[in-house]
Protein backbone atom coordinates (compact mmCIF):
# COMPACT_ATOMS: atom_id res chain seq x y z
CA UNK A 1 0.00 0.00 0.00
CA UNK A 2 3.10 2.73 1.23
CA UNK A 3 4.68 1.95 -2.63
CA UNK A 4 1.37 2.34 -4.33
CA UNK A 5 1.07 5.58 -2.08
CA UNK A 6 5.04 6.72 -3.37
CA UNK A 7 4.05 5.92 -6.94
CA UNK A 8 0.79 7.98 -6.74
CA UNK A 9 2.56 11.03 -4.97
CA UNK A 10 5.15 10.80 -7.77
CA UNK A 11 2.44 10.98 -10.63
CA UNK A 12 0.80 13.77 -8.98
CA UNK A 13 4.14 15.61 -9.02
CA UNK A 14 4.32 15.23 -12.47
CA UNK A 15 1.42 16.29 -13.24
CA UNK A 16 1.49 18.78 -11.31
CA UNK A 17 4.68 20.03 -13.24
CA UNK A 18 3.37 19.45 -16.47
CA UNK A 19 0.43 21.58 -15.58
CA UNK A 20 3.25 24.56 -14.18
CA UNK A 21 4.87 23.85 -17.25
CA UNK A 22 2.13 24.60 -19.78
CA UNK A 23 0.58 27.30 -18.51
CA UNK A 24 3.70 29.66 -19.77
CA UNK A 25 1.97 32.64 -22.14
CA UNK A 26 5.54 32.34 -23.81
CA UNK A 27 5.50 28.85 -24.28
CA UNK A 28 1.54 28.37 -25.05
CA UNK A 29 1.99 30.82 -27.84
CA UNK A 30 5.27 28.93 -29.11
CA UNK A 31 3.31 25.59 -29.06
CA UNK A 32 -0.13 27.47 -30.97
CA UNK A 33 1.99 28.93 -33.57
CA UNK A 34 3.07 26.09 -37.13
CA UNK A 35 6.74 26.56 -37.10
CA UNK A 36 8.00 27.35 -40.85
CA UNK A 37 11.36 24.81 -40.78
CA UNK A 38 13.28 27.14 -43.29
CA UNK A 39 13.13 30.21 -41.50
CA UNK A 40 14.18 27.97 -38.72
CA UNK A 41 17.01 26.52 -40.56
CA UNK A 42 18.09 29.93 -40.81
CA UNK A 43 17.72 31.34 -37.51
CA UNK A 44 19.44 28.41 -36.45
CA UNK A 45 22.64 29.38 -38.83
CA UNK A 46 22.61 32.64 -37.73
CA UNK A 47 22.28 31.75 -34.09
CA UNK A 48 23.13 28.48 -33.09
CA UNK A 49 25.37 27.11 -35.95
CA UNK A 50 28.71 28.44 -34.35
CA UNK A 51 28.52 26.04 -31.59
CA UNK A 52 26.44 23.18 -32.89
CA UNK A 53 28.02 23.12 -36.39
CA UNK A 54 26.45 24.01 -39.82
CA UNK A 55 24.84 20.67 -39.97
CA UNK A 56 23.99 20.72 -36.20
CA UNK A 57 26.47 17.90 -36.02
CA UNK A 58 28.29 19.45 -33.00
CA UNK A 59 31.21 21.64 -32.34
CA UNK A 60 31.64 23.20 -28.91
CA UNK A 61 27.75 22.54 -28.33
CA UNK A 62 26.28 19.19 -29.17
CA UNK A 63 25.19 17.47 -32.23
CA UNK A 64 21.35 18.17 -32.37
CA UNK A 65 20.39 15.44 -34.53
CA UNK A 66 17.57 13.66 -33.79
CA UNK A 67 16.86 15.84 -30.60
CA UNK A 68 13.39 16.07 -30.88
CA UNK A 69 13.36 11.88 -29.99
CA UNK A 70 15.79 12.84 -26.92
CA UNK A 71 13.26 16.23 -25.81
CA UNK A 72 9.86 17.25 -25.54
CA UNK A 73 8.70 20.64 -26.93
CA UNK A 74 8.67 22.18 -24.18
CA UNK A 75 12.45 20.90 -23.36
CA UNK A 76 13.52 22.17 -26.50
CA UNK A 77 12.34 25.81 -25.89
CA UNK A 78 13.44 25.90 -22.19
CA UNK A 79 16.78 24.29 -23.24
CA UNK A 80 17.27 27.63 -26.05
CA UNK A 81 15.61 30.14 -23.02
CA UNK A 82 16.93 29.35 -20.35
CA UNK A 83 20.46 29.71 -20.48
CA UNK A 84 20.91 27.22 -17.68
CA UNK A 85 23.54 25.01 -19.75
CA UNK A 86 26.35 27.38 -20.21
CA UNK A 87 27.83 28.33 -22.44
CA UNK A 88 24.92 28.05 -23.88
CA UNK A 89 23.69 31.76 -23.58
CA UNK A 90 20.12 32.82 -22.42
CA UNK A 91 18.14 33.57 -25.97
CA UNK A 92 14.47 34.68 -26.02
CA UNK A 93 13.49 34.61 -29.83
CA UNK A 94 9.84 35.82 -30.46
CA UNK A 95 7.44 33.16 -30.29
CA UNK A 96 7.17 33.17 -34.41
CA UNK A 97 11.10 32.24 -34.14
CA UNK A 98 11.05 29.98 -31.50
CA UNK A 99 8.24 27.88 -33.63
CA UNK A 100 10.04 28.23 -36.39
CA UNK A 101 13.28 26.95 -34.72
CA UNK A 102 11.42 23.95 -33.21
CA UNK A 103 9.65 23.13 -36.77
CA UNK A 104 13.55 22.92 -37.76
CA UNK A 105 14.94 20.95 -34.61
CA UNK A 106 12.40 18.46 -35.19
CA UNK A 107 13.35 17.86 -38.94
CA UNK A 108 17.01 17.08 -37.81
Amino acid sequence: MFTFAVLLAILAGIFAVDMVKSADPYIQNVLSLQGNPVQGHAIFQINCAGCHGLEATGSVGPSLKAVSKRKSRYGMIHQVISGETPPMPKFQPSAKEMADLLSYLETL
